[in-house]
């Protein structure tokens, strides 16, 4: 049976497909074949991704995919657990310059996944470049994973007698929503801004660039909608393993820390509103809070542990679907690759919109802040509103590109026929 710290992977449905990702963009176009190498030799070292879902009694279990990974010269999505993946939960695609890894968000998070990528960009460009880069800071085949990695990432701790953090915060249920149903094509801009300006508002603040960023989006809703009175809600991400001491774990254990701007609440005091939020932030972020969280997660397994696989699918699958938030904010803390940094232009981080009608991902590499806007929607108004409002407080910034959002999906775990029977 499933320990609660295993992926919970029914959180992942074909109508919620629930898949996030990386792009790199590098200098000189992808050569397929040496990416196939690479993939194909990382097995070793990251053998937690190479993996197949397999339905048992009434759970889901993982097991190794002997399988080649996909490796396709297309940006046109496929299914993860399907044959056209090979039964895979992850999957590789380039196109001219462009490489991109896509794995089901129930096995890993931003953290968990990057440094697949820099590991992986380690080998090809190693391969590419005929260089022989450092290896500190990489984990590479032959490395040796250690059990902080791949072994219950909260052994250390005592879940059992967590105790209810003091401070917990209600959820605003009549949040702004910028999709008004009417548009429902899925779109991707890419946004470059400038690292230094930024970090000079956080450190002028006392900030993050979550706070930061928080703040700026919150005032481009008010900037794209200006006669709205609902709450904007804006939910930041944050990595439960992260609060709890293990960074190294690859497993899924992202929260958020939910942050409202009402209408009464003005934005126009930057230093006020930011101090405002990091507060918000503060209170929620705390390692109490995220051992509760393991409690109330592991209980909520013991529960799911009893209920039959199509069951646990179609409530998970309701419970996923629905918005929750305006904006969905996430930042991936890896300022660098290293000495691979000159040989890579961009890095963005994407998921799959759902939970909210904006998401933004935000990454950092030579001296730039990459943000990857993902929208429910296709208009491109909200983002221009960004724009105006990084512009109007001195960011300098920049659309990189603009395409529709075509991630991987995912093929049902059970067919209808055998889950009718259940």
């Amino acid at each position: 049976m499933a320990e609660f710290y295993d992926p919970m992977l029914f959180i992942s449905t074909p109508e919620h497909p629930n898949t996030m990702g990386v792009i790199v963009a590098l200098l000189e176009p992808v050569d397929g074949k040496i990416l196939r190498g690479v993939v194909d030799e990382l097995r070793q070292r990251f053998p937690y991704f190479y993996i197949k879902a397999v339905p048992e009694d009434i759970d889901l279990k993982v097991e190794a995919n002997p399988l080649p990974m996909t490796i396709r010269n297309t940006w046109e999505a496929i299914n993860l657990n399907s044959a056209e993946s090979n039964y895979h939960l992850g999957a590789w695609k380039y196109e001219g310059n462009r490489v991109a890894f896509e794995i089901s968000h129930s096995i890993t998070d931003g953290s968990g996944v990057l440094p697949y990528i820099k590991s992986a960009m380690y080998l090809y460009l190693s391969r590419k470049l005929n260089v022989e880069f450092d290896r500190e800071g990489f984990r590479l085949p032959g490395d040796e994973i250690p059990p902080s990695e791949a072994g219950n990432p909260f052994a250390h701790l005592d879940i059992e007698n967590a105790e209810e953090p003091l401070f917990t915060k209600e959820p605003v249920c009549d949040f702004y929503r910028l999709n008004d149903g009417d548009d429902m094509d899925p779109w991707i801009t890419y946004v470059r801004l400038s690292e230094d300006q930024l970090m000079e508002y956080c450190r002028a603040f006392d900030g993050s660039p979550n706070a930061i960023l928080s703040v700026l989006l919150a005032r481009s809703v008010r900037r794209y909608d200006p006669a709205n009175e609902k709450t904007v809600t804006v939910a930041v991400a944050i990595d439960h393993k992260a609060m709890l001491g293990n960074r190294d774990n690859y497993r899924m254990f992202a929260n958020v820390v939910e942050l409202d701007f009402p209408k009464a609440r003005p934005l126009d005091d930057l230093m006020k509103a930011c101090t405002v939020t990091r507060g918000q932030i503060l209170l929620q972020a705390q390692p109490e809070n995220s051992l509760w969280a393991m409690r109330q997660r592991k209980m909520t397994y013991a529960r799911l542990n009893q209920m039959p696989l199509a069951m646990k699918v179609a409530a998970i699958a309701k419970k996923a679907g629905s918005p929750r938030w305006t904006i969905s904010l996430s930042y991936a803390n890896s300022r660098s690759c290293g000495p691979l940094d000159p040989y890579i232009d961009q890095v963005y981080v994407i998921a799959t919109p759902g939970v909210s009608d904006i998401l933004c991902e935000i990454s950092c590499i030579n001296r730039h802040f990459h943000l990857s806007i993902m929208q429910t929607f296709s208009s491109d108004a909200f983002v221009q509103a960004l724009l105006e409002e990084l512009t109007a407080v001195g960011i300098d910034c920049e659309v990189v590109g603009s395409e529709p959002l075509t991630m991987c999906g995912l093929e049902p775990f059970i067919k209808a026929e055998a889950a009718s029977q259940q």
